[in-house]
């Protein structure tokens, strides 16, 4: 899953990308309001961290305005104000959920995997299709109960897939959700990682349909 962070205390900042990466997430970083603003408007993200006290554009401005162009992607807003009407002037922005500094890193992390649970319309922190298991809070995947063990990419595009299962996810998407916008992006490295999961998962769960991308299945159904 691919998180944008937008906060302003660089610090703050690179430990929210540090905690994030090691949770399996992808991360794009911003420092003010404009440049989260166009990354926001530009790419595609599962969840978004949002400060409300950025320079240049306040992140409620940044929020209302993704909201107006139809950006819907899960968004956490963090404030360190204490007064009750900021806490409701951002959800009634757009915000999914906010958190007040100071904070608990493992709160925010809880958090913003619940947004993408809740996103894709699951209730539940482990995921099954089939024989296979993925629990987001731990990265441990099984399949019939054994451990299988995945790349930090292999990981990433099985995640993405248990998410989305049952819906064709074209190469392009995943490449989007999969990589920073940093990364030297080519669709054919997604071919290598999805033969690399049918071997390691051992069930045929994993669809290629042709000329559309890829579906996740129950296997036998």
């Amino acid at each position: 899953m691919r998180v944008l962070v937008v906060e302003d205390e660089e610090a703050l900042n690179r430990q929210l990308k540090e905690e994030l990466e090691e949770n399996g997430y992808v991360v794009d970083v911003a420092f003010d309001g404009e440049e989260g603003h166009f990354l926001g408007d530009m790419e595609t993200y599962d969840a978004v961290i949002l400060d409300i006290g950025l320079p240049k554009m306040d992140g409620i401005s940044v929020l209302e305005d993704w909201r107006r162009n139809d950006r819907n992607m899960p968004v956490l807003i963090l404030t360190a104000r204490d007064r009750w009407s900021d806490k409701v002037q951002g959800i009634d922005a757009g915000a999914d959920d906010y958190v007040a500094k100071p904070f608990h890193m493992e709160e925010v992390i809880a958090r913003v995997r619940a947004l993408v649970r809740r996103s894709a319309g699951l209730a539940s922190n482990e995921i099954h299709c089939g024989p296979i298991r993925l629990d987001t809070r731990s990265g441990r995947v099984t399949v019939d109960g054994s451990s299988v063990k995945l790349t930090s990419h292999e990981y990433r595009l099985l995640s993405y897939l248990m998410h989305h299962q049952g819906k064709i996810i074209s190469r392009t998407e995943l490449v989007e959700h999969l990589y920073d916008q940093d990364f030297d992006r080519d669709s054919n490295t997604i071919e290598v990682f999805i033969g690399r999961l049918r071997k390691k998962l051992g069930v045929d769960a994993i669809q290629t349909v042709r000329g559309l991308g890829y579906n996740l299945v129950v296997p036998g159904r």
